[in-house]
């Protein structure tokens, strides 16, 4: 909901900035709820500066989202476990009825939400310069300035950030090979077969729980693959489905209540990292699919 008043030539000219400017955030963050308040927050700035100091509003505005944007990505890396929590309910689900999405809008949109995922794997000043530079060409000397840094140093930040993506992202478009890394997976995980799931997980692979308790993070293939059969009775009654673009499993209770929702991330043939959420709170939160 805008605050912002139609007849103001200032309000006109920022609504007119405002889905550009929740795009860029949301990319950045990864959540609409944070992209929102970040938007509001960049009105808020603007609405106490003088008009005629600005000459050039969209890249005035780009700044300050960028900064207020990069202020909450290093707030976050101080207190992991508050973004997480924050962004759980954002979880997409969607039953997975293709063995292989040919639809070509389909797949730009599970690799749009996988990108997602993959950017938070970067720095926030690495995520910063890629965002704003390769999704939204802003110029390198602009991201320097919100940086703090000079045009070469944002340059530098980009090109990692760019090397990052690409070495991740290429495997995250859902294919018929994650597909069956998952499968084998949870085959292994309902025979009890450890030297398997030690196979198909890498080596630091990180299971993250959201529990009625709280978040629970276990860290290494054999931790993970020690505690994998728990899940594995609730996962061989699920349905495939997609999460923020990645392959997961999804269960229901028998009065058709939601039981578990699993995402994995599959990188090289081995499995990154797996998200679960059985906390019924959560769960509710999240716009799930009805069994069939």
């Amino acid at each position: 909901m805008s605050d912002t008043s139609p007849t103001d030539p200032m309000a006109e000219a920022f609504e007119a900035q405002r889905d550009r400017l929740r795009a860029v955030a949301h990319r950045m963050l990864g959540s609409h709820a944070d992209a929102e308040d970040v938007v509001q927050e960049a009105w808020l700035r603007l609405s106490r500066q003088d008009a005629a100091t600005i000459h050039n509003l969209a890249g005035w505005l780009t700044t300050v989202v960028g900064r207020i944007s990069l202020d909450v990505l290093r707030s976050r890396q101080a207190r992991p476990e508050a973004s997480y929590d924050d962004r759980m309910s954002e979880l997409v689900v969607t039953l997975d009825d293709s063995p292989v999405p040919e639809d070509d809008a389909v797949l730009a949109d599970s690799v749009g939400l996988a990108l997602l995922v993959v950017l938070e794997s970067l720095g926030p000043s690495e995520r910063l310069a890629f965002v704003l530079h390769d999704l939204f060409a802003v110029p390198f000397d602009e991201i320097g300035r919100i940086l703090g840094k000079s045009t070469a140093a944002a340059k530098m930040l980009a090109s990692r950030a760019r090397r990052k993506v690409r070495a991740i992202e290429r495997p995250t478009g859902v294919g018929r090979e994650q597909r069956d890394v998952v499968q084998a997976f949870l085959a292994a995980a309902r025979r009890g077969d450890f030297e398997e799931l030690l196979r198909v997980l890498d080596p630091e692979v990180k299971l993250t729980v959201d529990t009625p308790s709280g978040v629970v993070v276990t860290l290494g293939a054999t931790k993970v693959a020690a505690g994998a059969r728990l899940s594995a009775g609730a996962a061989a009654q699920g349905r495939a489905v997609l999460v923020n673009g990645l392959p997961g499993i999804m269960s229901w209770r028998e009065d058709g209540t939601p039981l578990s929702v699993l995402a994995f991330t599959v990188v090289g043939g081995r499995i990154t990292d797996i998200t679960v959420v059985i906390d019924p709170a959560r769960l509710a939160l999240m716009d799930l699919p009805d069994p069939a």
